[in-house]
């Protein structure tokens, strides 16, 4: 397998979470992500995924899986143990209710080409665009918080070992520190970051800080 990354992003980090932890390895494929003229988007890196965005996989059969969440589950299929699923339809569902409210609702409005866009169209300095990022993350991990507190059992997010749930609230979490937020704001997530920092598949891929 071949991974197409960037160590800064968040969204590689949670693929390189989820290899580490069923065992597997990919070929790294680093792809520059920051600045106009990023790798991610040229035609060259275009024409593997034409989103332009990190990570995608190619598997050994050649198929090209882009979008964390589904070459997560990906690796889930391909190796069974241990799963990163809950045992439960309900606790699947709260697993992919966390992973999405991470990836579709805090991710999705962060990534450098938000910012960019931002600069471009709305005259946006650094310190508005650090604003606005900072705005999503505080009302998105809030509300992740509630979505746990209100059901959390066990010492994970969703039961006691770790899930897609936490492979996505892992790297949003660290992200968020670096932002400044202190986590104790949000209890739960707090608890459950200090004992995934713990599990060496999450603290040694956890995203890269930006130089």
């Amino acid at each position: 397998m071949k991974l197409y990354q960037n160590e800064i992003s968040s969204a590689t980090s949670r693929v390189r979470i989820a290899l580490a932890l069923k065992g597997l390895t990919a070929e790294a494929l680093p792809v520059t992500i920051l600045g106009e003229e990023a790798e991610s988007r040229q035609a060259g890196y275009r024409s593997v995924n034409p989103q332009g965005l990190v990570p995608a996989l190619l598997t050994d059969s050649g198929v090209l899986i882009t979008q964390s969440l589904a070459i997560v589950e990906y690796l889930d299929e391909i190796k069974p143990e241990p799963p990163l699923l809950p045992q439960t339809a309900e606790g699947r569902a709260l697993a992919r209710s966390i992973a999405l409210a991470i990836a579709a609702e805090i991710h999705a409005l962060l990534p450098p080409r938000i910012g960019l866009h931002l600069k471009s169209t709305f005259n946006a300095d650094a310190d508005a665009v650090a604003a606005w990022s900072r705005h999503w993350v505080g009302e998105g991990m809030a509300a992740v918080e509630r979505m746990i507190a209100g059901r959390r059992q066990g010492a994970f997010a969703v039961g006691d070992r770790p899930s897609i749930a936490d492979i996505f609230l892992f790297p949003q979490a660290v992200s968020a520190r670096r932002m400044g937020f202190d986590l104790v704001r949000w209890p739960n997530i707090a608890a459950i970051v200090a004992k995934l920092e713990a599990i060496p598949a999450f603290h040694e891929n956890a995203p890269a800080p930006r130089r």
